[in-house]
């Protein structure tokens, strides 16, 4: 156990994600609160300063944070303890175990870190697993493979489980097997008067139909218990088209998605990839068009359904093969190393021919992007209904997401963004209300949290949310208001 104290940040040349000087005023806790909090807890914990800011870096490092407190959690018992002291000095509470959740700025929070809570249980006799809140999906993926047995993950097995399942969690196996939050069969949580509850159909259920979908505005989840698929190999990966194609790839894969059976999941990326060596030289500096597929059946049936696509324009690259659970990260190529990033998301209702065009107009290569990604999800499936109990999961009436980001690189900070938004603002007459709340983005307030949801549903989450945290503590984030 340790104690930092608060050390004052230089403000020249700070990097994105850096802690900001903090100004006259600032909350932060007393040393001896730190002191007596330390005392408590088996973790370390740190005062504002550089031990606290390498703790909870995030992996958009877009986001600059300012911390009161942090605490490494080991156990249910030091995240219960660090609630309580944030409580009685009226402070938000924060949680991270990757950093891949935050989606803003925060200030003067009480930041619990997760990251070493890092146990996993798989019973392949009830096709189950037991994870606690610092585990990432691949430790889950690697657990039950043996078994022949795979978690409903997402795209990248570097990203938590718990806060991508708590938001909904969309996967590369969406359409077969729905989301993760509809897997998710129990939840052990501190409250916000630091009691431990575990949650589930019988006991609290309106919270535990709260949390898978709500997010973390209800409390700290630091286990979940989920169901694992007999799925032991996946028929994927990504096909890249020379961008030159990009409208007549995107019709092609409109019409050849259209009719693909709730088996097979698939997404397609519009991006520029970088003149870089780590980037094969087929696709280096080129602009493209990725066409993610995963397929839950025999290779021949994927190869199938596959050759019509494959016939859509000049093929730079087809990494389409037989992948194990821990080799899923190989269908979306997601990137392993934080930048900073602006993004945003939202549902279509459609993907027309008109929608097509409009989207290879402002996406492909002669759109002059800079750096921008450009990704539609298709939904549906097994995602149109709640596979498990009834959940508070956003979005599953769209049928295809968008998502847009711009990297915030040295030139871009304006140009990025503004692209995004331009991508984004093409596509409006075929938006859906509601978004997938992981996608969600950037947002400039928490009414625009609320709006992922139907106004029914999230007029439920907020009664739900004034009966286990009627003073807003856990408010960071994609948090729902009260």
């Amino acid at each position: 156990m340790s104690t930092t104290p608060a050390t004052p940040a230089a403000t020249a040349g700070a990097r994105p994600g850096a802690a900001l000087p903090r100004p006259r005023g600032a909350a932060a806790l007393p040393a001896e609160e730190l002191a007596e909090l330390a005392r408590q807890v088996a973790g370390p914990v740190h005062g504002p300063g550089p031990e606290a800011d390498a703790e909870v870096a995030p992996f958009n490092v877009a986001h600059r944070q300012r911390v009161a407190a942090v605490v490494g959690a080991t156990c249910a018992g030091d995240v219960a303890a660090a609630v309580r002291v944030a409580a009685r000095h009226s402070l938000p509470v924060a949680v991270q175990a990757t950093g891949h959740g935050i989606v803003a700025p925060r200030e003067d929070a009480v930041v619990v870190s997760t990251a070493r809570m890092q146990a996993v249980r798989v019973d392949p006799a009830t096709r189950s697993a037991r994870v606690e809140a610092g585990v990432r999906w691949r430790a889950v993926l690697e657990a039950a493979a043996p078994y022949g047995l795979l978690p409903v993950c997402g795209s990248s097995s570097s990203v938590g489980v718990v806060g991508m399942a708590l938001g909904g969690g969309v996967g590369p196996l969406v359409r077969t097997y729905g989301s993760a939050a509809d897997r998710v069969t129990a939840a052990e949580v501190v409250l916000a008067d630091g009691r431990q509850v575990r949650v589930d159909d019988r006991h609290e259920s309106d919270l535990f139909w709260a949390l898978r979908g709500g997010k973390g505005a209800f409390g700290i989840v630091t286990a979940l218990e989920l169901e694992l698929v007999e799925q032991p190999r996946v028929h994927g990966g990504p096909l890249f088209f020379d961008g030159a194609a990009t409208r007549e790839v995107l019709h092609a894969y409109r019409q050849w998605a259209a009719g693909l059976p709730t088996t097979s999941s698939t997404s397609v990326a519009v991006l520029q990839l970088p003149p870089l060596p780590a980037v094969p030289e087929p696709l280096r500096g080129r602009h493209v068009v990725m066409v993610r597929f995963a397929h839950c059946g025999p290779a021949e049936e994927a190869q199938a359904l596959l050759a019509p696509l494959r016939a859509a324009g000049p093929v730079l690259a087809d990494a389409v093969r037989e992948l194990t659970g821990p080799e899923l990260d190989a269908v979306h190529m997601d990137p392993s190393d934080p930048m900073p990033v602006w993004e945003r998301g939202g549902l279509l209702t459609d993907l027309p021919a008109e929608a097509v065009e409009v989207l290879a107009d402002v996406a492909g290569p002669g759109a002059g992007l800079p750096g921008t990604i450009v990704e539609l999800r298709q939904l549906g499936g097994a995602l149109s209904a709640p596979q498990g109990s009834p959940n508070a999961v956003a979005g599953r009436h769209g049928a295809w997401s968008v998502l847009a980001l711009a990297p915030l690189l040295p030139g871009l900070e304006e140009a990025g963004p503004a692209a995004a938004q331009r991508v984004l603002g093409a596509l409006a007459p075929w938006r859906a209300p509601g978004s997938l709340l992981n996608f969600l983005g950037a947002v400039g307030d928490r009414a625009e949290v609320a709006s992922a949801w139907s106004p029914e549903a999230a007029e439920r989450l907020r009664a739900v949310k004034r009966a286990y945290d009627p003073q807003d503590l856990f408010r960071t984030g994609h948090a729902l208001a009260p």
